[in-house]
This record gives C-alpha cells, sequence and structure tokens, in this order.
C-alpha cells in the first residue's frame, strides 16, 4: 500500500486527532507558521486564539484536570514558549496530562545567537516529564507517541520543540493510535489489606481525609464513615464530593475550611487519606498513624509521614476495609465529637453567608453564589482571597470545581471558565474571581467573546490584593503595593462584547446573579466587595 506524503505539520494534527485532540489553544507567531497553515487548511482540530501563551496553557491545564485526556497549547519559540510556563506549572503541579508544543529555530540556527533562540529542553525541565527537540522529520510520530504516553501515563507535562523549517516538510510515515489499555481491577485481596485493616481497627478517634482522587468512591466512603465512626474532611479538590447533609461530613480543611475541624483533626489517631495529596501544616495530627490510597502513589512527592500506601484505585480497595471493619465498635464519644464539630460550623457558616451590609461582605457573596448556580454547574476558582472564602463557605451539591491547587496561581479563573465551557457546551460554567486575578487574564475577556463562550465570571472587587495585606497584617509587615488601580469592569467587559452588571447597595445579589447567568451571552457581575480579613489567618 502506497504512503500518503503529508507534510510534518499536517501529520501532527492527524496523529493528534486520533490521540481524541479536538482542540489546540495557542498564540500565533513566526515559529509556528507552519502549524498555523496546516491547522487553517482542516476542520478537525480548532485552533483557539488567546491573547497571551499562559492563557494558552491554563486553558489545557483545566480541559486536562476537567476530562483526564490528553490537552494541547502551542507557541512560537523564545518569549511565547516562555510564556507558556506559569500554565505548564499549573498542569505540572496538579499532574494534569498536557503537552505544549513549540516553534524552535531552523535546525541550521540552533545553538546559535539566533533571534529568539533559547534551549527549550533546558527552560521546560522544571514542568515537563518529557521534552524533547525534533531533529527529523521521520521521528515526528516517534515523539508525538512518547510524548502522549508519558502525560497519560505519568500524568504530566509533556513538551516537542519543533524546528520552523521542519513544518513544512514532506513525511511519508504514518500515524497511528495509542495502544488500547485495558484497566483491569487491582488485585487486591483481603489478605492482602490485613495489615491496613489492623490499624485501622486500632483507631478511638478515626478520620478520613478524602480528595479530587477519590471521586468514584464517595459512597463508599460515607459507608467506611458510618462504620468505622469517623469524621470525613475533604481538601479543595474534593469539594462537592459529599452532600452537605452527610451525617460524618465536616467540610474543609486548611486556609477556609471548617474553623472547628484542625482542634478536633490533630486528635485523631489513624487517618486514611483517599486520593488526596493535600496534608497541610498546621491543620494536621503530629502522631496519627496515616493510611494514603493513591493510584500513583508510588510518584507522590508530598511529605506526608504516611505508615502505610496502598497503590490503587480508593473504589477497590475501600470494600474490603469496609468488610474488614464489620463488627468493630467506634467510639461513641468520638462520634458526638465530629457530630458537634459539624453542627458548629453548619450553624456558623449559615450565620456568615446572612451577613449584611455595603460593599458586601465575602460570605454573603459566596451565598449568593451557593443558591444561584446550577446543580450541575462547572465552576472555576482563581487564586487569592476568592478561593479560600469560596472553600469556607461554598456548600457543594454536584457542582464540579477547578482550581490552581497546589501551584496557587492567579489568573486562572477565566481562562478555566473559557476552556470548561469549549469541553462542556452543555453545561453552566461559572468563574469566581479576584479583581486582581482577572486582571492577570483581562485581554482575554476579547477570547470569549470572539468565540461566542457563554460563560458568567463572578468579580469579587474589594480593590485589593485582599489575602496578601491579610497576611501582611497577620505578621505585623508594614503593606505597599496591595492596593489596585481596577478599571470599571461593567464598561471593559461591555467593550469586549460582553453583557455586564453590577451589583448596587440596594441590590439583592442573588437576583443580580440570576440575571447575568440566564443571559445567553458571557456575562460578568462587578461585586463591590468588603475588605474582610480572614478569619484565623497566619
Amino acid at each position: 500500500m502506497k504512503q500518503t506524503e503529508q507534510t510534518v505539520a499536517e501529520l501532527i494534527l492527524e496523529q493528534l486527532s486520533l490521540f481524541g485532540v479536538k482542540r489546540i489553544y495557542g498564540v500565533v507567531g513566526d515559529g509556528i507558521f507552519g502549524l498555523i497553515d496546516a491547522l487553517a487548511k482542516q476542520d478537525t482540530i480548532k485552533f483557539i486564539a488567546v491573547k497571551h501563551e499562559a492563557t494558552a496553557a491554563f486553558m489545557a491545564s483545566a480541559e486536562a484536570k476537567l476530562t483526564g485526556k490528553l490537552a494541547v497549547c502551542a507557541a512560537t519559540m523564545g518569549p511565547g514558549a516562555a510564556n507558556l510556563l506559569n500554565g505548564l506549572g499549573d498542569a505540572y503541579a496538579d499532574k494534569a496530562p498536557v503537552l505544549a508544543i513549540t516553534g524552535q529555530a531552523p535546525r541550521n540556527k540552533i545553538g546559535t545567537a539566533f533571534k529568539q533562540y533559547v534551549n527549550q529542553q533546558e527552560l521546560m525541565k522544571p514542568f515537563a516529564a518529557y521534552s524533547e527537540n525534533l531533529a527529523s522529520q521521520d521521528a515526528i510520530i516517534e515523539l508525538l507517541h512518547k510524548a502522549a504516553q508519558t502525560s497519560l501515563g505519568q500524568r504530566a507535562v509533556s513538551h516537542l520543540s519543533i524546528p520552523k523549517d521542519l513544518f513544512e516538510k514532506i513525511v511519508a510515515v504514518q500515524p497511528r493510535r495509542l495502544p488500547s489499555v485495558i484497566e483491569g481491577v487491582s488485585t487486591f485481596t483481603k489478605e492482602s489489606l490485613e495489615q491496613a485493616a489492623a490499624i485501622m481497627k486500632t483507631a478511638e478517634r478515626p478520620m478520613i481525609l478524602a480528595g479530587a482522587g477519590a471521586a468514584a468512591a464517595a459512597g463508599a466512603i460515607e459507608t467506611l464513615a458510618a462504620s468505622w465512626g469517623a469524621g470525613i474532611l475533604t481538601s479543595l479538590g474534593g469539594k462537592g464530593l459529599f452532600p452537605d447533609s452527610s451525617p460524618h461530613l465536616l467540610q474543609g480543611i486548611g486556609e477556609g475550611g471548617n474553623p472547628y475541624a484542625p482542634d478536633l483533626f490533630k486528635q485523631a489517631d489513624v487517618v486514611l487519606l483517599a486520593g488526596t495529596t493535600w496534608w497541610p501544616e498546621g491543620y494536621v495530627p503530629a502522631r496519627a498513624r496515616i493510611i494514603q490510597i493513591d493510584k500513583h502513589f508510588d510518584k507522590i512527592e508530598k511529605g506526608i509521614p504516611a505508615e502505610l500506601g496502598i497503590t490503587g484505585e480508593t473504589e477497590e480497595v475501600l470494600p474490603f476495609l469496609i468488610e474488614e471493619l464489620q463488627g468493630f465498635s467506634p467510639s461513641k464519644e468520638w462520634a458526638a465529637s465530629c457530630g458537634d464539630a459539624k453542627e458548629k460550623w453548619s450553624q456558623k457558616n449559615e450565620q456568615e453567608g446572612r451577613t449584611s451590609g455595603y460593599p458586601f461582605y465575602p460570605s454573603h457573596i459566596v451565598r449568593a453564589i451557593e443558591q444561584t448556580v446550577a446543580a450541575d454547574a462547572i465552576l472555576t476558582l482563581d487564586t487569592g482571597d476568592v478561593t479560600v472564602w469560596m472553600n469556607r463557605n461554598f456548600r457543594p451539591n454536584e457542582q464540579t470545581v477547578l482550581f490552581s491547587g497546589y501551584w496557587r496561581t492567579m489568573g486562572f479563573g477565566l481562562p478555566a471558565a473559557m476552556a470548561a465551557k469549549l469541553e462542556k457546551p452543555e453545561k453552566q460554567v461559572v468563574a469566581v474571581v479576584g479583581d486582581g486575578g482577572l486582571q492577570m487574564t483581562l485581554a482575554d475577556l476579547l477570547t470569549a467573546a470572539r468565540y461566542e463562550l457563554d460563560i458568567t465570571v463572578v468579580v469579587f472587587n474589594n480593590e485589593a490584593l485582599q489575602m496578601e495585606r491579610d497576611k501582611l497584617k497577620a505578621a505585623g509587615q508594614k503593606e505597599t503595593g496591595t492596593k489596585l488601580t481596577n478599571p470599571d469592569f461593567v464598561k471593559m467587559a461591555e467593550s469586549c462584547g460582553w453583557k455586564s452588571f453590577r451589583a448596587e447597595p440596594d441590590s439583592e445579589i442573588e437576583a443580580v446573579l440570576a440575571k447575568a447567568l440566564n443571559t445567553p451571552a458571557p456575562a460578568l457581575v462587578d461585586i463591590p466587595t468588603a475588605q474582610a480579613f480572614f478569619p484565623g489567618t497566619k
């Protein structure tokens, strides 16, 4: 059979399509003109043109977090590649499978003083589990497969730099699918988990800390909590896994978590970590026996003092542990303590959500969001004061929450919302952002308008980098640079083609939010927000 000749760029797109890639996020630059030309000549993969390469990488990271599939961003050489780094750092830190494709100097100029040249493998080294420069057009399929398999197998960032003169080279090699992988059930047996069960049976004050990796095991975790007599705490990634009505759910831990949980958690004698690597210092027990379940336990780099690690899916492990704990007699005193912490926080949370005043108190805004967003909405959070208030007061139903977990970068919220809407157009998508975070990607309001993305952006507008201000005050240090010079977000958004709303002093925030959420176009809600000192800031 005669092989069809294609350019390298055309072959890249065909191969990515076989990987399931639907879109590439990026900014046009001459280092990738060959790829842009190939994109313009087909309609299988869509190029999403953004205003800054960091936005492209944020969008790829958010898509990968949402789907678990390979997401792709692209940029030109030099400054374009460098601008990707913040978003790639987010994907690296949160283990999102992202492939970055960057242009590079022509092959005969690599290593010289050619304009914009930099050794991109060294540039990407801190974030990319795999980074390679294409040296021959005939190697493109092999390199793409290595990159995709690394990203998907390790939930990591991969990177390919491609000399600009290679994109239009003719190549006769053919694309091929990734090998099918059958995800079999791990070989757990009652006997293999006896050590874990034995540790759990010593517990008088058990606690479960659950995260996003336990999404498929939420029901089993509640069953285990009931039979073991444990409270359930969640990382921010685990927010929404359990209904607020769950009798064992104590809500979050760490900054913005249940303020009554840390003292209780520090008394725990056995802790089961399920699908999370969150272990916030200052909130955790010092001497508890810790069992950690994680599919990627062998790749975990966080310093959790676990006594026993179990590599596997939480939903595969828990049935055996539940069976082993049949007949276990949980401590009624501990269960009462957990119930008391839950009830105290429930009452305080409800009270905080009714805090009146203008500018609006952050908890009041969070409660209004909670009462107006759809039960299955996708919420994207920016990093900053808005994150901790949402963690503290938002009581999720079945919403999906996307955020910058370990990288904690400002500017994530708007790009993540755009990516979520492109991937899930049938879902309501709401970005909850601070004024500082939004300003970092403000130009990409135009991107949402360009692609007619029906998203809603809710701005906590307190005219300050409030989290930094709070922490400076708590440390007894003087502040400078925390006051923001804000534009009129309503006029700014309208000039970009958005529908805009502002909560006025006599406004019912819920009514304003409802108007925005029911607007079939990009909509922004500017909410003047009180500069409230976050409780417990350290």
